[in-house]
């Protein structure tokens, strides 16, 4: 019985392995006719790990035919553990590749990871793209907008031709902040002309000093080229700006001589108003006539002809006589 039990797993396992060599078999064959060669027991760990041994393989069999140093299996298997493209990763090698361009398994899988789309950023290296700026899908306009020294406005459309910078990939700035240094580079440009007929007699002018200020730095792309699409002028700014300062300046003046004039008003009211205290202080004088006629009559300074001569004089005057005062 002894026997047979283990002649039944002997048998058992011969099964087993007949179907594991079945079921990895082609794959490890493909692999050696390749150049890629991979063991059977690599291929069987890569299934127990949660790994797609076929991808790896496929992997694998495209860098060796494209000239490729090998590719380890355990980077390649650690970068589908990480949640990478390794498929398009390997493309990104292949074309960087053939194209000249120094890119490594490393640096290509941690731009992968990082978010970035590692082969159409190859592809934009090898094949650079052209930028409108400013870009109108935005919302910001069609046209940068400068102004010259002399005060006219001009606005231009720009194409700006990158080529994606592979080292500053991880961490650069992306192609919204191109177009925005653009942008600045550009009416800074307009800015420094004396007048607007410097940047339409040579529109190069404006692409020279762009390009000097290097604004591809700290991004993911290199500027090729700046060129100027197109370049129209705008409004006289300066004179709109000397006419509103002139407007400012008038409605100042109204605004003093407004202050003026309530002055004047408020003066001739007092005026007015003194001139009715005057006239209530003379009353009160008038009023005191009597008084003093009657302190006249008391004291015998005063008789019939002195008063027919003093009236004569005015009341005030008649009073002021018979009261002794100057």
């Amino acid at each position: 019985m002894i026997e047979s039990l283990l002649l039944v797993i002997a048998a058992i396992m011969f099964v087993v392995w007949l179907v594991i060599v079945y079921h990895y078999f082609s794959l490890w064959l493909r692999a050696t006719v390749s150049g890629a060669h991979v063991g059977i027991l690599s291929l069987i760990s890569m299934s127990l790990r949660k790994v797609d041994p076929q991808l790896v393989v496929q992997c694998r069999i495209m860098s060796a035919q494209a000239g490729l140093p090998e590719l380890a299996s355990d980077s390649i298997e650690s970068q589908f553990l990480a949640g990478g493209d390794v498929l398009r990763v390997t493309r990104a090698l292949i074309t960087a590749h053939c194209a000249g361009i120094k890119l490594d398994w490393n640096t290509a899988s941690a731009i992968d990871l990082a978010g970035r789309d590692i082969l159409e950023a190859v592809q934009l290296s090898v094949s650079p793209v052209v930028i409108n700026c400013p870009d109108a899908t935005v919302g910001n306009g069609d046209t940068i907008n400068g102004v010259a020294r002399d005060g006219i406005q001009l606005r231009v459309r720009v194409r700006v031709t990158v080529r994606t910078n592979l080292f500053q990939l991880i961490g650069g700035a992306t192609e919204a902040t191109v177009i925005a240094r653009v942008g600045q580079g550009v009416v800074s440009a307009i800015g420094s002309c004396n007048t607007y007929r410097d940047a339409l007699a040579d529109p190069m002018l404006i692409t020279r000093k762009v390009l000097e200020k290097a604004l591809d730095s700290q991004t993911a792309f290199a500027i090729v080229s700046i060129d100027i699409a197109d370049i129209d002028v705008g409004d006289n700014i300066g004179a709109q700006l000397r006419i509103e300062s002139a407007d400012a300046q008038i409605r100042i003046a109204r605004a003093l001589a407004e202050r003026r004039r309530a002055m004047a008003v408020a003066r001739e009211q007092e005026m007015i108003a003194l001139n009715v205290e005057y006239q209530a202080a003379v009353v009160l004088a008038e009023a005191e006539i009597p008084d003093a006629i009657a302190a006249a009559f008391r004291s015998g300074r005063l008789g019939s002809s002195r008063i027919t001569s003093s009236f004569r004089r005015g009341p005030v005057t008649s009073v002021r006589h018979f009261c002794g005062s100057p």
